[in-house]
Parts: C-alpha cells; structure tokens; sequence
C-alpha cells in the first residue's frame, strides 16, 4: 500500500489502514479507512475514528466480543502501530 510516515512542522504522523469485516463493514458504511495517527497505537485508531465515525457506527465498532487485529494477528489491549500497518475489526462471534 506504500504507507509511510509523514512529517509536518509540528509533528510525526503514521498511516495505517484499517479494515471492517462483516456486519461491522455494514454497520460503518465502509469497508476500509485510511487515517493519519499522531498516536500510533489501537488507541489513536480508537480516538481517530470516534472523531470520523456517527456515534451509532462507532458504538457498532466499541462493543465487548469485537476483536481488533494487527497485520493478521489479534492483539488485546493497547498496542504500538507502525507505517504501513493494517488494522482489522472483527464482529464478535457466535456459535450454534
């Protein structure tokens, strides 16, 4: 994707991708989101998009069962994000 860190006057931003799967994807009304972060971490992608998002979509995102991955691999808690990594949220899931 060619993301990289950018540098303004003031400060260090870093890309990062992030992508909505399932009723999230419909929920939010897109499936991937490029954002800037001045905080690259889950948090910043957290902060970011409750600025970007309705507050029902966010809500939709910000639900307990929803899982957030990193390059491919679920992470928990807050985590450190570099240039170019992607971000997934995935719905909770269910059984039967």
């Amino acid at each position: 994707m060619g993301a990289v860190a950018v540098t303004t006057a003031t400060s260090v931003t870093t890309a990062v991708s992030v992508r909505f799967f399932a009723s999230l994807r419909e929920a939010v009304d897109r499936e991937i989101v490029e954002l800037a972060l001045d905080e690259p971490s889950i948090a910043g992608v957290r902060a970011k998009l409750a600025g970007l998002l309705t507050k029902t979509q966010f809500e939709a995102i910000d639900v307990r069962g929803v899982q957030i991955c990193v390059n491919q691999t679920i992470v928990r808690g807050d985590v450190g994000l570099e240039a170019g990594d992607e971000v997934a949220f995935l719905p909770p899931v269910t059984g039967g």
